[in-house]
Parts: structure tokens; C-alpha cells; sequence
């Protein structure tokens, strides 16, 4: 198979000016393929530079990067070490831009480093005189505003958990996650307004726990009654700082974040003081983030990303760039101008938006140096496009985890950049493609070849060794191999492409999900006997569809259509209302294995033999 085209090839002088090339001389390396060879077969001395060129700050520093004395499932990073990541986080000039921030309909907004720094203090102060004490869950379901990376910073400061919740989802899923967390507090909103809607926040929150909450205005000031034991947002911040940063161990958890579970409860992933080294060191020299650039990626503390833009930027002294509205019209593409971004992170089916609609064409983007694309697999006619807003900047694809804190394969500025392919493993990280049979192939399931920096350890929910190690096969020199569960294809000249999940894992508009969530919330339909998710590409490639096939009845006598008008509106009351239902398949009954396991990969071919 050929390569296509580049949309990108950058000249000599411009790669002498990137990140990389400065690792590359620190590694003695004279292309990427040797840099990246030098990080996995020298770990621990790839994050020593990461963490040496990023100025990580420690009160104690560590006695050994790393420790596998315990093998690799159970690595110990920063061994002996004493840190709160946060101080990590204002090492940019005071007053220099922090966050660029805009509501929608509203205008644009600056926050200095020593105005976030001083806010961050407060939320801290305001949290310990309350009683809260390191190491307590405090929970955060609020839209990606200024305030809601400040509650977030505070609360890691304070040596507590955050535990993130995404905006869009609704009580039965909040009420699993504050439960799974152990959570104390959640911060939330009196409402939401977004794509000229109003959303009840506080009432959500309300229908899903009795915990206390903290509430900010949605707009102005609050308008709602509060329960007895909740607070308004300015009288939580009646105390102000300076605050002392609490001192943690590597180990210790600052985030609980939620992934897909087979089972259908999703997984409850903590995130460490170290995990923030990786998403900062990923954003250096993947995406070459450099002082004073400005980033914006709309997403949310509740997915992976929303930390991952925090220490991405304010780990590297850049801005973030936050957007407090849909992303899907022209005021979003007008804020990316006014912000000045320079980075700017997207879904697939966002960009294919934008395409279809034409709304981002004729703006001044002349500033970004580079797009960045995760969360689905890419059409490469929608990224051509992208980058054409642009001037032709290039695409960095960036495939990873929550359970990563990052990517394992990814792209780099110093390569040409070829649309809808990933062009650069992720430094620190290996992997292997094995076919069924667990023989190396350019086409199958990957497997992570541990260990790195911020792979998770532990699950609170589930065993980790289960999930992850178990029954796996081994790599091609002996390596314990971690599953993933990701479909990946090898192209010629170290390129790769994208091809879903190997699992009943599904990627819905950038948001992940499993077959089993799906048809636990569907269980409430009535006249549906049994269902099976999955998800389905389309012909010439992208973001899964989501298909489902229904068992109904002896006499339910709803059409297709009304069913999956009524399996859609339990999705958006009970799961979150961005999962939509492309297709409904009424069948008899599911096709079983001896097991009793849904054969969902037998629907899946079934299906697309039909497209």
C-alpha cells in the first residue's frame, strides 16, 4: 500500500527549532525511530530528561526513577520522592497569560499565572477550614471554565482527589462515579448554557446525590434555592491565601477519572502525581507546545483530556484557551482567532462538522502551528480540510488512554505529516500488532509493551492484573505485553493507521463507552427483551456509528423507528444525550456462543456486509 501525499513536510530549519531535535542531541539521535529506540530501551533516563527539561519541582527528589524491582506490572516511578504537582504549574512569568477564557456570547477574558496562582490558594484555604483533609474525593461536574481549572488545581494543592465528572451526563451515571469515588463534595453550577440552551446543572446533581454541594452561577448570580447543606460559591470563598502545597508521594492519587468497563460499570482510574509528567512531556514533544503558545482543545474535567490540557499547557508556561459554549458554530472558530491559538485539538466528527457546514472558513487561524486529533479515527479527506483552515499546519494524531494519561502512538512535527495516520510512536512507550493467533502482523490488536510513566497500576473498581495482564501473550523477545484493546494497521515507512476497538469498546463522538453500558440503560425500554451495541465505521473511514440490534417481545408491535426513538430517549434521559442512535436492528433473538457470550462481532459483520 502507498502512502499518500504529505500535507506537512517540514524543512531542516524548521526542525532545528523544535523540542525534538533538542532531545535528539541530548540522545546522541539522528531520527525520530533512533530517539524513540533510546527512550524504551532507557526508561529511566528518557523521564529524567522529560522531567529535567520540563522543571518539575520537588521538596525531597527522588531516590531512583525507576524501580522494577516488583516487575513491570507494578513499576515504582520517583521512588522516595516528596511533591505536590501543582507548584509545578506557575513557573511561567506572573503576569503572563494563564488561561484565555470566553462564555459563550460573552467576550474575551484573560487570567494571569498570579491571578489563577491566587485563586487556586483560595480553593485551597476555603477546603481545609471546611475540614476537608488529604487524600478525601472531592468531586468536579462543571463546565471547562477558569473556575473549574482553579476549584481543580486547589483541590490537588490541598492534597485531595479530584474526581471529574463530564458535563453531559445524567444522574444515574453521576450517582455510579460519586459512588465508586468515595466522594465528600461535588463542585457543580446553578445551569449550563451552551448552543443557546439552558441545562440545570444543580438539579441534576441534585437528583443524584445527597452530598454536599458547592454551586457557582451559570450566569450572573444563582437563582435556584440550595439544599440546606450547600453553599453559594462566594461564600465557600470567604478565605484567602497563600496556601502551602501538601506534599505527596509519587504514588499518591490527585484524580479519579472513569473509562469503559465490559461490564458496564465503567472502570475508576486514579491518576498520580506523576501522570501529569506525561501528558506534559507528550504535549513537548509531540505536539512541540512551547512558552507562551496558546491552547485550545474543547473537552472536560470528566475525560482525560481536560487534565491533560491543564498540565499540557501550564507545565510547558503556555496558556489555555477555554471556550465555555458548542464548539460546533462559528463563535467557537472566532474565539480560536481572537485567543491567538496556537495549538488546537479536536474529535474527528467535530472537524467533519465543520466540513459539512462550512462554518470556519474565512477566519484567521494564520496563527496555529498545529492540530492536534484524538478520541475517533480519522477521515483523511476531514483532516486534509482541517489543516487547509490553516494554511496547511500539520495534524498530530493522538491515540492513547485515560489509563495512559496520554498516547502510545501519536505523530511529531519533524516528520511529514500524512492526513488520518499516525506517524510517530509516543516516546517512553512500545507496542507490538499480533494477529489472533499472537504473531506479529501489520494488521490486528495492539499491545502496550510496558512500562511508562503514567500507566495506571491499580483500578479502585476492578483487578488491574485481570483487565490488563491476564491472558495475554507475550512480545516477540519474551515482554509482558499490557492490553490495550485497540485495532491498529502498519503502513509502510513507519506510519500507522487507526482501525477501532478489538474489544466491545466504543468510541462515540470522542467519548468512550462500552457495548455493556449501552444495553444496561436500554434494559429500561419497555417490550425490549435483550439488545447488543456496537459500533459500526462507515465506508470511507471515521468516527463509529452506533448501531443497535433489538430482541423484542412476542407482540410488541412498535415499528423500528419508534423503537429507536424510544432506546434514544432512554440513552439521553439515563446515559448521556451525545451517544446517538444511527441505526435500530429488530431481530429475533442475539446470536450466542456456547458460552452465552453476545456474539457482537458477528453483528458487526453482519452488518457492514449490508452497508
Amino acid at each position: 500500500m502507498e502512502i499518500p501525499d504529505p500535507i506537512w513536510d517540514p524543512t531542516p530549519e524548521f526542525i532545528a527549532t523544535t523540542n525534538l531535535a533538542w532531545l535528539m542531541d541530548r540522545a546522541g539521535a539522528e531520527s525520530y525511530a533512533a530517539v524513540h529506540d533510546w527512550s524504551v530501551r532507557n526508561r529511566g533516563e528518557y523521564w529524567e530528561t522529560a522531567i529535567e527539561r520540563l522543571c518539575i519541582r520537588f521538596q525531597r527528589p527522588c531516590d531512583q526513577i525507576l524501580d522494577l524491582s516488583d516487575g513491570v506490572e507494578n513499576p515504582r516511578w520517583l521512588a522516595g520522592a516528596r511533591l505536590n504537582i501543582v507548584e509545578s504549574c506557575f513557573t511561567a512569568p506572573p503576569d503572563s497569560p494563564a488561561i484565555l477564557h470566553q462564555a459563550e456570547g460573552g467576550v474575551l477574558q484573560s487570567m494571569t499565572v498570579r491571578e489563577l496562582k491566587t485563586l487556586v490558594d483560595r480553593v485551597s484555604v476555603s477546603l481545609t477550614r471546611r475540614g476537608f483533609q488529604p487524600g478525601d474525593a472531592v468531586a468536579i461536574f462543571l463546565p471547562m471554565t477558569g473556575e473549574a481549572v482553579a476549584i481543580y488545581l486547589g483541590i490537588l494543592q490541598a492534597g485531595c482527589v479530584a474526581v471529574g465528572i463530564a458535563d453531559s451526563f445524567r444522574p444515574p451515571e453521576i450517582a455510579a462515579r460519586l459512588r465508586l469515588s468515595g466522594a465528600k463534595a461535588v463542585f457543580t453550577a446553578d445551569v449550563l448554557r451552551r448552543g443557546g440552551k439552558t441545562f440545570p446543572m444543580y438539579a441534576t446533581v441534585c437528583d443524584s446525590t445527597e452530598i454536599p454541594a458547592i454551586v457557582l452561577p451559570g450566569g450572573g448570580e444563582i437563582r435556584v434555592p440550595l439544599r440546606e447543606d450547600d453553599i453559594c460559591w462566594s461564600n465557600f470563598l470567604q478565605s484567602d491565601g497563600p496556601f502551602d502545597a501538601v506534599m505527596r508521594g509519587p504514588d499518591d492519587p490527585i484524580n479519579i477519572l472513569f473509562s469503559s468497563g465490559t461490564t458496564g460499570e465503567p472502570k475508576a482510574i486514579p491518576w498520580t502525581e506523576t501522570t501529569p509528567i506525561k501528558c506534559a512531556a507528550d504535549a513537548h514533544f509531540h505536539q512541540n507546545v512551547q512558552p507562551g503558545d496558546v491552547l485550545v482543545w474543547p473537552t472536560n474535567l470528566g475525560w482525560m483530556m481536560g487534565p491533560w490540557l491543564i498540565f499540557a499547557a501550564l507545565l510547558n508556561r503556555a496558556t489555555i484557551g477555554l471556550f465555555c459554549g458548542a464548539p460546533t458554530g462559528r463563535a467557537f472558530g472566532q474565539f480560536v482567532q481572537d485567543s491567538r491559538a496556537t495549538m488546537l485539538g479536536v474529535v474527528p466528527s467535530l472537524v467533519r462538522a465543520w466540513r459539512d457546514t462550512a462554518c470556519m472558513e474565512e477566519l484567521d487561524w494564520s496563527r496555529i502551528k498545529v492540530f492536534s486529533s484524538t478520541g475517533e479515527c480519522s477521515r483523511a479527506g476531514d483532516m486534509a480540510y482541517l489543516s487547509s483552515l490553516a494554511a496547511g499546519a500539520p495534524i498530530i494524531e493522538y491515540c492513547g488512554g485515560t489509563e495512559i494519561g496520554g498516547g502510545y502512538i501519536t505523530g511529531v512535527v519533524t516528520r511529514p505529516c500524512v492526513p488520518g495516520t499516525f506517524n510517530a510512536p509516543a516516546l517512553g512507550i512500545d507496542f507490538v500488532v499480533l494477529d489472533e493467533d499472537g504473531k506479529p502482523a501489520d494488521s490486528g490488536e495492539l499491545f502496550l509493551i510496558p512500562p511508562s510513566l503514567g500507566l495506571s497500576a491499580r483500578l479502585l473498581n476492578a483487578d488491574h492484573h485481570r483487565i490488563y495482564f491476564a491472558d495475554t501473550p507475550s512480545g516477540t523477545g519474551g515482554e509482558t505485553l499490557r492490553r490495550h484493546g485497540d485495532q491498529m494497521e502498519t503502513l509502510p515507512e513507519s506510519y500507522w493507521r487507526g482501525q477501532g476497538r478489538a474489544d466491545d469498546t466504543m468510541n462515540l463522538g470522542g467519548i468512550k463507552v462500552s457495548s455493556a453500558e449501552i444495553e444496561r440503560t436500554l434494559q429500561g425500554v419497555p417490550g425490549l427483551i435483550e439488545s447488543a451495541a456496537i459500533a459500526v465505521p462507515p465506508d470511507d473511514g471515521g468516527p463509529g456509528r452506533l448501531v443497535i440490534y433489538a430482541a423484542c417481545a412476542v407482540g410488541e408491535d412498535r415499528s423500528p423507528a419508534e423503537l429507536k426513538s424510544a432506546c434514544q430517549d432512554v440513552i439521553k434521559r439515563n446515559l448521556n444525550p451525545l451517544f446517538k442512535i444511527h441505526d435500530l436492528v429488530v431481530v429475533d433473538s442475539l446470536p450466542r456462543t456456547a458460552s452465552n457470550k453476545v456474539m457482537r462481532r458477528l453483528l458487526r459483520d453482519r452488518y457492514q456486509e449490508t452497508l
